[in-house]
């Protein structure tokens, strides 16, 4: 259950990232969600694209050093209070966040926002976690 992230260790200098983007848009791959986050000397990209094995075999052959890991995806309503909602259920539960990082539901040019964001996250029990999840009822994604 879940889904795949790909995370991507970088050299924090310039064009590194271009370098990645690159490397996906020649492989044909469609970049889902995107995160950096980074220190001087370093960061880690962390991406959910369309084609996750792709994606893997193109970022190795260009020289990247990478990582897949499963994160949960859940649709939320774009509304305030909607994420404290989620993060107390888990916070209750015990379960520990090791990252998040979400994104607005996206629409079709001339209608009205959908109302809804996705919210990315790692657990330190994915078991436990998937399983609060589905009781609650919330809607986890399989894909982006």
């Amino acid at each position: 259950m879940g889904m795949k992230q790909i995370s991507v260790f970088l050299e924090n200098t310039t064009g590194r990232l271009c370098e990645v983007t690159r490397t996906l848009a020649k492989a044909q791959i469609n970049l889902r969600a995107i995160n950096i986050a980074d220190t001087a000397e370093f960061g880690i990209l962390r991406l959910i694209v369309d084609k996750t094995d792709e994606a893997e075999k193109a970022l190795k052959a260009a020289g990247f050093t990478v990582k897949l890991t499963t994160v949960a995806a859940v649709e939320i309503e774009d509304k305030p209070g909607s994420l404290d909602a989620l993060m107390a259920m888990i916070q209750e539960s015990g379960i520990n966040i090791e990252y998040l990082y979400a994104s607005l539901g996206g629409s079709t040019p001339g209608e009205k926002d959908c109302g809804r964001a996705v919210v990315v996250f790692k657990l330190e029990d994915h078991d436990k976690g998937f399983a609060l999840l589905e009781k609650s009822g919330l809607a986890l994604a399989d894909r982006l």
